[in-house]
């Protein structure tokens, strides 16, 4: 396709794509499910999962291979802004207060997780022939304790913010141990692709990279950027100049944890933490929150549902498998999460609600188990046995959280918890 094709094509996708989510987002919302939800539902039904196994041709003529050129990088940009606005709302004084608070539900859910989800992969690497033949013992239990720790950073914040509770203790427990869940995560896979080789230089630059990142924004950009806001805050407005280099500086953070195999995510979170408050966070949120939630977001969720499977599971064994994937995931995230929670003296409801978002998955599952199946980790039945588990943890996120909410008393930092952010 030469680029002009691609533009027409990536046109007639971005229209089909935003019907959809709508139309699956008018059920989901009658079922309590936050917009990210019919999201990710609608990425899946638009892949081979449903419209590829209905109808080939049309799937074929919708999302030629070509085409994914460029809808990856869009999808990456409107990511990418997303968790820009995310860490531009992020509560770092609560943070300060509770940094022991996510530390610890973050250790207690990875270390419980991890060793689960080692267990299911010596499991299912002795008594079934799943893993890809030459695939090291080791790797596999490794990569699927890592993929299974790992927590749907990017639709946390979404439902978080979708159910009010983004400035909460709560909500800034759970963004803080999830950014610290998915660091380690990527981390870790970093350690099981290096592994193949023997040449661990790769997971070396990742972690240390990553930990120099976040050292540089917010010990050297974050105080020039206070000392240039005064004049902003003098004057009452941020110009176009400035929004723009602002937004240059977003994407900069991106490329470099995208570099260090990090994920793009991790640096724009980091940024948008790093921004003043004042004029200049509420005029970037103003300008970009609402073109990135409606009209960019979608499009990464689609294109990562394009590349799940789920028909693959066409026997009754494999489906118990599945199930004990499921099992083993709910169980090692939300109950080591909310007894983290109460042990550093949270309440047991918003414990309890702490440990229900830990245990969504989501897309960021959907992402390392690609990169996974891609570098020939893991076989096809085990990735849908994953995605599976994703989704089915992101499903019943919502409404579990509404029922442990419902009814309580005030959230520290936020109006009543239970009350639905306004629709985007």
């Amino acid at each position: 396709m030469t680029p002009f094709e691609l533009a027409v094509q990536f046109l007639f996708q971005l229209g089909a794509i935003l019907v959809v989510c709508r139309l699956v987002g008018l059920v989901a919302e009658r079922l309590g499910q936050p917009p990210v939800v019919s999201e990710m539902i609608a990425g899946v039904c638009l892949g081979p999962s449903l419209l590829g196994a209905l109808a080939p041709e049309v799937s074929a003529e919708l999302f030629p291979k070509e085409s994914m050129k460029v809808l990856f990088p869009v999808a990456q940009i409107g990511l990418s802004l997303y968790m820009f606005i995310i860490g531009l709302e992020f509560r770092g004084d609560i943070m300060r207060q509770r940094v022991a608070a996510s530390m610890g539900v973050s250790l207690s859910g990875m270390t419980v997780q991890f060793g689960l989800g080692a267990l299911v992969g010596w499991l299912i690497y002795n008594h079934t022939p799943l893993f890809p033949e030459g695939v090291p013992q080791t790797a596999a239990m490794l990569f699927m304790g890592a993929s299974m720790c790992i927590t749907a950073f990017p639709m946390l914040a979404r439902i978080l913010q979708h159910k009010g509770l983004t400035g909460t203790t709560l909500g800034t427990v759970v963004l803080g141990a999830g950014a610290i869940d998915d660091a380690a995560a990527w981390c870790m896979l970093a350690v099981v692709l290096a592994s193949f080789t023997g040449d661990f230089t790769d997971a070396a630059f990742s972690i240390g990279g990553g930990f120099g990142y976040a050292v540089l924004v917010m010990g050297v950009v974050r105080p020039l950027l206070r000392r240039w806001a005064r004049g902003v805050e003098e004057r009452g407005r941020l110009s176009d100049r400035e929004y723009a280099m602002l937004l240059a500086l977003m994407c900069l953070g991106a490329w470099w944890t995208e570099r260090i195999h990090l994920h793009a995510v991790f640096g724009a979170f980091v940024m948008g933490a790093a921004m003043p408050r004042g004029v200049v966070s509420k005029s970037i949120i103003a300008r970009t929150q609402p073109l990135a939630v409606a009209l960019f977001l979608p499009l990464f969720f689609t294109y990562s549902g394009l590349n799940t499977r789920l028909g693959l599971l066409d026997e009754s064994g494999l489906w118990l498998i599945a199930l004990g994937v499921l099992a083993a995931a709910v169980l090692g995230k939300s109950v080591a999460c909310w007894g983290a929670a109460r042990a550093s003296g949270i309440p047991n409801r918003e414990a309890l609600g702490i440990g229900v978002l830990m245990n969504a998955r989501g897309m960021m599952e959907l992402i390392i188990i690609n990169i996974g199946l891609e570098r020939g980790v893991i076989s096809p039945e085990i990735f849908a046995m994953l995605a599976i588990m994703a989704i089915v943890t992101t499903l019943m996120t919502s409404p579990i959280l509404e029922l442990v909410l419902r009814g309580g008393r005030k959230l520290d930092g936020a109006p009543q918890s239970s009350a639905p952010a306004p629709e985007h």
